[in-house]
């Protein structure tokens, strides 16, 4: 369902054979045709290519999905000094397009996910219900949760094929399917066949009929692969931060495709993530508070995002959320973005969790101080620190769990490849890469989770850790 093109192969060299002052309109082309290949190409460079193919009475290509583009095919002319490129831009081309089609799903995936989201917590905050309940370990969960997972994986399923599909995720349907659980059930049945029925608006064609309570259950069932090193997965945290979620905080929307072991892509949705970095140190409810004062135009990115990744694009992009009466064309006004240069740990920003429970706020402040990390913690609820080092709003995430807590896979998968690809690196206190490969958990780390902007700013940590750790209590 990615964006594909007719005569690929003899584009490139077209492209390529121009001569003369064009070089510099087709060097732009050939980029803006990487990124298409890539799916994340930008409204305006689309629009800008467009503008140079009509020069050269260049005609359009029509994508799977309801999104039209234009793109360039020349006019025969001779390109024979550029016979050599053509096993080179091929195999560029097999490489650019690797994941795409699932990337492009995921995305979808993802801004749905969110809009829901957005809805449910609406209601949340604007109403006090029974809407919020308790799993095994007292975590709280939601309907969003159950719903989020439902729809999901149906949209995987629908579009890569549900023979192809398996989901590691973290909700399961004890809860749903016990006795007393069917007002529950109901609403999360109901949420999921509202959300689906609006599939139209993110380019994904709604079912022809509405799905029943087996059906869902069944979908939200399904989510059950146990991971491991071999075959493809995917990793869900339906609502990754439902305590932000339920007090009307920071919350992600949490999706990655593992490959033999590997993060090969990530997509990660912030509805609540504002685009002035200063908010993000303020509780959410004062955000909205504040923002009714002024309310923004239609025309205002006020908050909301999706970033993604791919394994090895040396990448990261982030979009707007899709809004009310608004249809999502890929790849929505994406824009790059990249860690923060700063490495100088008196001007770094730190983020850390909120709750104290599974992270150990005092041996960060200790390793903060011993490293010169002189400004005030960001705590944020769930993967939204990743995305504060991916954008380049934060420069350090340390997490340092309390003994016998087991970090799971879908935490971290999602923002791990996001950070990595936007120029930053995230590794185990002993600074080796995160294994993903061992099931729902993140067997064998070291200590704790280190992600940081650059090298400098990591090695500085991982030596204060060693200093430090024989001191600690964890």
């Amino acid at each position: 369902m990615s964006l594909y093109f007719s005569s690929l192969g003899s584009i490139i060299p077209r492209i390529l054979g121009q001569t003369g002052k064009r070089y510099h309109d087709q060097f732009c082309a050939f980029t803006t045709l990487t990124h298409l290949l890539l799916g994340t190409a930008s409204s305006s460079s689309l629009a800008s290519l467009h503008c140079k193919a009509q020069s050269h009475n260049c005609i359009g290509c029509v994508s799977k999905f309801d999104h039209t583009c234009s793109f360039p095919v020349m006019e025969e002319e001779t390109h024979n000094n550029n016979n050599n490129n053509l096993g080179f831009l091929y195999e560029q081309e097999e490489q650019l397009k690797e994941y795409s089609k699932e990337l492009d799903v995921a995305v979808r995936a993802v801004q749905m996910a969110c809009s829901l989201c957005q809805t449910i917590q609406d209601n949340l905050i604007s109403r006090t219900n029974h809407q919020v309940h308790s799993k095994d370990d007292n975590s709280p969960v939601t309907v969003a949760d159950w719903s989020v997972q439902a729809i999901v994986s149906w949209i995987l399923s629908e579009c890569l094929g549900r023979e192809n599909i398996s989901i590691v995720a973290e909700e399961d349907v004890q809860t749903l399917s016990k006795a007393n659980a069917s007002e529950l059930l109901e609403a999360v049945v109901e949420t999921v066949n509202e959300c689906l029925s609006k599939a139209a608006q993110f380019g994904v064609q709604k079912p022809k009929s509405a799905l029943g309570t087996s059906e869902v259950l069944e979908i939200i069932s399904s989510c059950n692969s146990i991971g491991g090193p071999n075959g493809r997965f995917w990793v869900l945290d339906p609502v990754d931060g439902t305590l932000g979620f339920v007090r009307g905080d920071q919350y992600a929307v949490a999706l990655a495709l593992i490959e033999d072991g590997e993060v090969v892509l990530g997509v990660l949705g912030c509805p609540n993530y504002p685009m002035r970095k200063e908010w993000l140190s303020y509780q959410h409810r004062y955000h909205r508070i504040i923002s009714k004062l002024s309310p923004p135009n239609s025309e205002t990115w006020n908050k909301g995002c999706v970033l993604y990744a791919k394994k090895g694009s040396g990448k990261a992009w982030m979009q707007p959320l899709v809004h009310v009466n608004n249809k999502f064309l890929w790849p929505n006004n994406a824009k790059p973005v990249c860690v923060s240069s700063i490495d100088n740990p008196a001007l770094a920003t730190f983020c850390e969790p909120v709750e104290n429970a599974n992270s150990s706020h005092s041996f960060t402040a200790g390793l903060a101080h011993s490293v010169g990390l002189r400004r005030q913690p960001l705590r944020v609820y769930s993967m939204v620190k990743y995305a504060a080092i991916a954008r380049g709003d934060a420069e350090v995430f340390m997490k340092f769990a309390r003994s016998g807590y087991k970090e799971k896979i879908w935490d971290h998968a999602a923002g791990v490849i996001i950070i990595q690809e936007a120029g930053g690196m995230v590794t185990d206190a002993g600074g080796r890469p995160l294994d993903f490969s061992k099931g729902v958990y993140l067997e064998g780390l070291d200590r704790g989770i280190v992600a940081c902007c650059g090298g400098k700013l990591h090695e500085k940590i991982i030596e204060a850790v060693d200093a430090s750790w024989g001191s600690s209590s964890l």
